[in-house]
């Protein structure tokens, strides 16, 4: 993972053709920002998942297949993504915007670790698979079905926005002790030249299988 967590973020924030731009009626391009977490979504001050928080045991390692995030309308299929040339995670395919990726050679959700998954905010056409991340709240359920044909069913711990200058690798990709899960996109402002100049993650835990 530690290859991963110093580069997964760059195509995120890279895609400037393919991100924050949407063709509208009559050829106009127009530029929609995407929701943003509230300050009331991020983590308090002490540990990630207090004490007394129902934690689930982890299952055995399964790659998964499917997400869903029932308050921001995610249903999606999911692929698996590997690091490219540069040491960056891969992007699922741009054009396929209902499609969320999970880094594969890292913690398959479910299991113990700290797993990844990915998706685009948006693209020329307009939103992707987690355009609504950013407002997604504390509590919220997300749901994986795995190729064991068990569920991983999490919830959300907190929502934050971070600017490319200060997002917390060790945070955000650190191992953990339980089995936690990260969803990743886009996010903060945006300019043509360079895309978006931050990420939202949304950090949650392991509460039940089905």
């Amino acid at each position: 993972m530690d290859r991963a967590s110093l580069r997964a973020r760059a195509w995120l924030v890279g895609t400037v053709a393919l991100c924050g731009v949407w063709l509208v009626q009559e050829g106009a391009v127009t530029r929609v920002v995407a929701p943003q977490p509230s300050t009331g979504e991020a983590f308090a001050a002490g540990p990630e998942v207090r004490p007394g928080t129902r934690v689930a045991a982890p299952l055995r390692p399964a790659a998964p297949v499917r997400i869903r995030v029932p308050d921001i309308g995610v249903d999606a299929p999911m692929t698996g993504l590997g690091l490219g040339a540069d040491g960056s995670l891969d992007a699922p395919p741009a054009d396929r915007r209902n499609l969320a990726g999970w880094y594969e050679d890292g913690t398959p959700p479910g299991a113990t670790g700290t797993a990844i998954v990915a998706g685009h905010v948006d693209n020329a056409q307009g939103p992707s698979v987690f355009y609504s991340l950013g407002s997604l709240k504390k509590g919220a359920r997300v749901e994986i079905d795995r190729g064991d044909r068990r569920t991983a069913v999490f919830s959300v711990d907190a929502v934050e926005l971070y600017e490319n200058d200060d997002f917390p690798d060790k945070r955000v990709y650190g191992a953990t002790s339980h089995a936690s899960l990260r969803l990743i996109t886009c996010g903060g402002g945006f300019t043509r030249e360079t895309g978006y100049q931050g990420n939202v993650v949304a950090y949650a835990h392991l509460t039940g299988v089905r």
